[in-house]
């Protein structure tokens, strides 16, 4: 990302709201024929908050944010258009008024542990996946309503708006539901590409309760005069539909210019895999656990959530609660001192999903597993990365077997591509290059969508391209240690790959 000072961004800029599962910004983006620079305008932690009912979004602080931050960027210059991504699954209800019914839940709340028991009663797990082609996790959006169903919630809900369409609505009182997004809820169509009429009605779900579907480029509305007041833009700047999963924005900003690429998006998730024309939707691929998700111009993303670098953050923030070092620098190196494959463990197992003390969840599955516990701040993070490294060889190479491609090359995108340690594991243990950067790459693919809905862009091929040129990427080579990470991968416990009692 640029340094420009926020007064000289140049006019026409197009401002990015992209919240993340623990920070949120305001991006403004420049593009034009050779240029793509970023300046961020506002940044503001994402917290949730605990209620006697649970874990919850903090989403009116969180549309508070985004307005002061689209204040920010008016004072920065002219604003061509707004775009909103967020996380995924997640939603909150509206009443027939309008009105927001509580506030959202987070994923990571235990309400939904048993859910999927309720829907597979209504529609078997083999049929879910032959519809929806979604991976199996607990908190997906439809295991969240079967988990509130008979609420005073449920029974008044007019309208369920995933949280970027509900910070949409809050900014044009339009509404609607992007597609990439709505594919991540296990009640989307993977084939037609619909709303799944036949689920809603197995599943005892109202129709009208899911929006009209948008994509990514649709106009979304324009702002409600009093956002316009408060922030001081005009009334009539658009609000772009973009691909408000931030998982499709990323890859749309995937700076691929050849054929038979792999892409990890890394953040708090790595998703890892492919970018495919069509849904892969077999038994062979329901119990390896992969989702089909919708990317821009009706793409796929097949890929797997690989519980990504939120181990390492829960351990520096359980390490600051206790008063130890958590400088990501210094973590590093002395994570790059120790031994290697000390201990690995499966990134994926439930144990690691909850908020809580990670070192030691750690340190338990290692000795659960006959393994000397990590008995360092450094050996914990050099166990994280390794063991990250391993799911996403692991993943990588089902991925490829199921689609029926081949893979030369793999591009890291997010906040992972900055930390030098996983971009060299991650080469070493595929044994395939790996292209670094850029860690923007949600941002940019939310700007680069507005400015193709505004002319700027031709189509998603000239957006790589523009991304590729302009923006700082680093190459990755194994090392040709192929037989070490081997024998670290055969002394893992398979992952659980078959979603629980299928």
């Amino acid at each position: 990302m640029t340094t420009t000072p926020a007064s000289s961004v140049s006019p026409s800029a197009f401002a990015a709201v992209d919240l993340g599962a623990t920070s949120g910004r305001v991006i403004l983006g420049r593009v034009g024929p050779d240029v793509l620079d970023l300046t961020e305008v506002h940044r503001f932690p994402n917290t949730p908050v605990r209620l006697p009912d649970g874990l919850h979004w903090n989403v009116l602080a969180l549309y508070q944010e985004t307005v002061d931050g689209l204040r920010e960027a008016a004072r920065a210059g002219s604003v061509a258009s707004i775009g909103v991504d967020t996380w995924a699954v997640d939603y909150g209800l509206l009443d027939a008024d309008g009105v927001l019914l509580g506030t959202p839940y987070h994923y990571r709340d235990g309400r939904t542990d048993d859910a999927a028991r309720r829907v597979w009663t209504h529609v078997g797990p083999e049929e879910l996946y032959r519809t929806t082609g979604l991976q199996h996790l607990p908190f997906n959006t439809v295991f969240q309503l079967a988990s509130a169903a008979g609420t005073s919630q449920s029974r008044t809900a007019a309208t369920l708006l995933l949280i970027p369409d509900l910070l949409v609505h809050w900014l044009t009182g339009t509404v609607g539901a992007e597609a990439t997004n709505a594919s991540t809820t296990g009640l989307f169509d993977a084939r037609t590409r619909t709303w799944s009429a036949q689920l809603l009605e197995r599943l005892s779900l109202d129709p009208g309760l899911l929006p009209p579907l948008r994509h990514p480029g649709d106009p979304a509305g324009t702002l409600l005069p009093h956002v316009a007041a408060h922030t001081g833009l005009d009334a009539s700047t658009p609000v772009v539909t973009v691909a408000s999963h931030d998982t499709a924005s990323a890859v749309a900003a995937i700076p691929a210019t050849a054929p038979h690429f792999a892409y990890i998006s890394c953040g708090t998730w790595s998703l890892a895999g492919l970018e495919l024309d069509a849904p892969v939707l077999t038994e062979a691929s329901r119990a390896a656990n992969f989702t089909n998700e919708l990317g821009v111009d009706g793409t796929v993303r097949y890929l797997r959530n690989i519980m990504g670098m939120w181990l390492l953050e829960e351990c520096r923030r359980t390490w600051e609660a206790q008063g130890l070092p958590t400088g990501l620098p210094r973590l590093l190196a002395e994570a790059a001192r120790c031994e290697a494959f000390g201990a690995v463990v499966d990134p994926d197992d439930p144990v690691f999903l909850a908020p809580g003390d990670m070192p030691e969840r750690i340190r338990e599955y290692c000795r659960r597993t006959g393994q000397p516990a990590p008995d360092s701040q450094g050996a914990l993070v050099r166990c994280i990365l390794e063991s990250l490294a391993l799911a996403h060889r692991r993943t990588l190479r089902q991925a490829a077997e199921l689609a029926g491609r081949d893979i030369t090359h793999i591009h890291l995108v997010g906040g992972g591509s900055r930390n030098d340690l996983l971009c060299r594991f991650t080469a070493d243990a595929t044994g395939l290059p790996v292209i670094a950067g850029p860690t923007e790459a949600t941002a940019l693919g939310n700007i680069l969508v507005q400015a193709r809905a505004a002319g700027r862009v031709a189509d998603l091929a000239a957006m790589r391209r523009l991304v590729a040129a302009t923006q700082h990427l680093r190459r990755y080579t194994p090392r040709g240690d192929g037989a070490a990470w081997d024998a670290a991968a055969a002394r893992l416990t398979p992952a659980r790959t078959e979603p629980p009692c299928a």
